[in-house]
């Protein structure tokens, strides 16, 4: 039996998903306000973000903390 699991609170996540719940819990105007980062602000879209986020190491970063923030 494998006990081993991982802490990652990440694992098995999409990046998608995480926009998704994020944008559920906070809205579009909650994520511009709480990060200020263009794909939330202008226009936003879960596409437009996805493909920011996965170019643009540092703002990932921020989404990602948030989410793992809002799971507490």
């Amino acid at each position: 039996m494998n006990t081993n699991q991982s802490n990652d609170p990440l694992h098995g996540i999409t990046l998608e998903q995480i926009i998704t719940k994020l944008v559920e819990v906070y809205g579009w105007d909650g994520l511009g306000e709480r990060m200020n980062i263009r794909c939330f602000n202008n226009d936003p879209s879960i596409k437009s973000s996805l493909k920011f986020l996965r170019k643009t190491p540092w703002a990932r970063q921020k989404v990602e903390d948030l989410f793992v923030a809002s799971l507490n």
